[in-house]
């Protein structure tokens, strides 16, 4: 999929740029577009004059006795996406990107964030603002200390610092004679004051069991019998990702954008439950699941959110081990537990379990994406019929797709904000319409969708990417070369418990071949109605070995989504989702392979038949009587004829073009020569 800052994928916070299905970011920024030199200065009207919430905010400041305050743009769950009252960052600086951090001091303020958002910064700041083109610590801190004078405190919020965060900021000032404060207030929020949009209060409710691979009780009892088993033998498993409280008790709300969540935070112990969440948002019959009006080993204690650090600073007193996942832990819970009763991993035991589905979690998320395909070929169909009358912008086409989504049976919204690019905006990994900026849709240009949809069974995501005229010779090569890798690393065999990493090459070799590649990673996880990318399975170097049982689109364990971008004319992208299986081999062995879930054809118009080998036919002629087998009996339930033979027509199967003369020439001079009984 689509764009991607922290939840999910949590190493972000410090890369700032996540490595799934999208390409490099290149330098839109050029000059700045604001001149602030003259008076008054000329700015976009796009500019939010943010020199009152300043003022107010550097006057919190002077109350703490700080010279400067960091204001990260992520929540205190390290989501991928955010919900608007936590939008800090965006609040007090007016640049709303994804990715970025902002500090101010008590005469300057800045932002740093990469590529990907200079021109959209430089239009919505103003000129109480710095643009710093460079992400990461290093620069935020170099430019610190040449900003605030020795003896200065750079105040933050610990819950807005992951660990690893906080660690690079601490050790940089070290020496410095600069000293990092943490401060529980955020100082924002007290500037922002009513304005600030409230905390989601929708009801946390339970899935019904259909939809559940497991009961709670099963898997709290699962994660307790990993304690027992844990060489530290941990008293308690700390959970702060909105995801792991989810799977953990089969809840979900509705809190974060495209991700079924809730504020929240789980203290497991070996005798004892606590669910730090709003106990209003809870009915009867969600307590009543939970046994909340009891006190033992399987009844659910709801706490209020706000106590969860006092209440793991008063658990800490006692003779404990607090296991805890650094990934997905920010500063404000860790420096509440001594270091000496910390048991830590990079992932906790929920993280690593959930990553694994069993057999009913498998059948429900394979059931999801069918219904998913019916829904993006009734898109496929309608543009096909529509682009051709010069009605349909990415907009609009957009909405279409998300509401055929929503027409499909137990859905509940996208699972990312729809990729629809058409063109030169199709080279632009992280583009997405608005109803104010968007380009028409033409049978002369290629393009992409990236979307995906959030239902009671399972989590999807798909790319493809079509062309309705005659594309060029160098658009079918590329299409296909990106078709190829998918079909390699998809039909790979390898040994279990082979990282990622070690097969990622797959996908890109047919591009390297033609001395092409793609600037991002190849793949994510995904979950069971939960998030879109999953962290910890993917293809990047910090991702777990995969093992059976996991799912992936594009790169982790499952099948790839390579890419390929021509900056200003086209880009390509082929994405599925795919579950690793074991694979059938000749001799005895523990080996593994994938299993495609994704049911919608490729772009027959853009496939240069000539590049693909016999396997590769082999292959997709395969696939593609799977999705007839799987997809059209649905079409037909439902009386959808005119996409049945759509389908039909599209997964008609492929045949190896003839070779051109001189490959016959070839075959013909070793026939002979094999006749006369020479040697070739």
């Amino acid at each position: 999929m689509a764009r991607a800052h922290w939840g999910c994928c949590p190493w972000l916070v410090l890369l700032c740029a996540c490595a799934w299905g999208h390409t490099k970011p290149v330098d839109l920024g050029g000059q700045d577009v604001r001149n602030c030199s003259t008076n008054p200065p000329y700015l976009p009207v796009t500019v939010v004059n943010t020199t009152m919430s300043l003022t107010a905010l550097r006057q919190q400041m002077q109350t703490q006795n700080l010279s400067a305050y960091i204001i990260p743009g992520t929540d205190a769950h390290m989501n991928e996406y955010i919900g608007q009252h936590d939008e800090r960052r965006a609040w007090i600086t007016g640049f709303t990107g994804s990715a970025g951090t902002a500090v101010v001091t008590m005469k300057k303020a800045a932002v740093w964030t990469d590529s990907r958002y200079w021109t959209q910064a430089e239009r919505q700041m103003d000129c109480n603002w710095e643009l710093h083109k460079e992400v990461g610590t290093t620069p935020i801190v170099t430019w610190l200390l040449t900003e605030i004078p020795a003896g200065g405190r750079v105040g933050f919020d610990p819950f807005l610092l992951s660990i690893d965060t906080w660690e690079s900021y601490d050790l940089a000032l070290q020496g410095s004679n600069r000293q990092l404060v943490s401060i529980t207030t955020n100082l924002v929020d007290l500037v922002w004051g009513s304005e600030r949009p409230p905390v989601p209060n929708q009801p946390i409710y339970a899935l019904q069991e259909a939809f559940t691979g497991s009961t709670w009780q099963e898997k709290v009892s699962g994660v307790r019998s990993q304690m027992q088993k844990h060489q530290k033998v941990p008293t308690a498993v700390l959970l702060s990702a909105l995801e792991e409280t989810a799977w953990l008790f089969n809840l979900r709300a509705s809190d974060i954008p495209y991700n079924p969540f809730f504020y929240s935070y789980t203290l497991l112990t070996d005798s004892s439950i606590r669910l730090f969440a709003n106990k209003s948002r809870f009915s009867s019959e969600t307590l009543s699941y939970l046994n909340s009006s009891c006190t033992g080993p399987m009844c659910v204690q709801i706490e209020d959110y706000s106590q969860v650090r006092d209440s793991i600073q008063a658990y800490s007193l006692g003779d404990v081990r607090i296991w805890i996942g650094t990934s997905y832990t920010m500063y404000g819970i860790y420096e509440m537990i001594p270091k000496e009763k910390l048991v830590t991993d990079t992932y906790s035991p929920v993280m690593m379990t959930k990553a694994v589905k069993n057999s009913k979690e498998q059948a429900l998320l394979k059931a999801s994406h069918v219904r998913d395909a019916v829904a993006v070929i009734r898109y496929l169909v309608w543009l096909e019929k529509n682009v051709p009358k010069g009605t349909v912008d990415e907009f609009s086409g957009a909405e279409i797709v998300d509401k055929f989504r929503g027409e499909e049976q137990f859905s509940s919204g996208p699972s990312f904000e729809t990729i629809s690019a058409s063109g030169l905006n199709a080279a632009l990994a992280h583009y997405s319409p608005t109803k104010e900026l968007n380009r028409k849709l033409s049978s002369d240009e290629m393009y992409l969708l990236d979307s995906g949809g959030q239902y009671w069974d399972g989590t999807t995501d798909i790319t493809r990417t079509v062309h309705w005229g005659t594309p060029s010779a160098f658009q079918k090569e590329a299409y296909t070369r990106v078709l190829i890798g998918n079909i390699d690393l998809s039909r790979l065999i390898f040994p279990a418990a082979t990282s990622g990493r070690m097969v990622e090459a797959f996908a890109r070799r047919a591009l390297w071949d033609a001395g092409l590649n793609y600037g991002h990673g190849t793949g994510h996880g995904i979950g069971n109605f939960l998030c879109v990318h999953e962290w910890p399975v993917g293809f990047q170097s910090n991702n777990i070995a995969m093992a059976k049982g996991m799912f992936t689109s594009i790169a982790s364990l499952c099948l790839p989504e390579p890419g390929y971008y021509k900056d200003g004319e086209f880009g390509i992208r082929l994405e599925d989702v795919a579950l690793v299986v074991e694979a059938k081999t000749k001799y005895p062995g523990s080996y593994l392979t994938f299993e495609v879930v994704s049911f919608v054809p490729y772009d027959r118009n853009l496939i240069d038949v000539s590049l693909l080998s016999p396997e590769h036919l082999q292959y997709l002629n395969r696939y593609y009587q799977t999705i007839r087998e799987k997809v059209g009996p649905e079409l037909q339930r439902r009386q959808l004829l005119e996409e049945f033979e759509w389908l039909q027509q599209h997964t008609e199967p492929l045949a190896a073009r003839a070779p051109d003369t001189a490959s016959w020439a070839s075959v013909l001079v070793v026939s002979t020569l094999a006749i006369l009984g020479w040697s070739v």
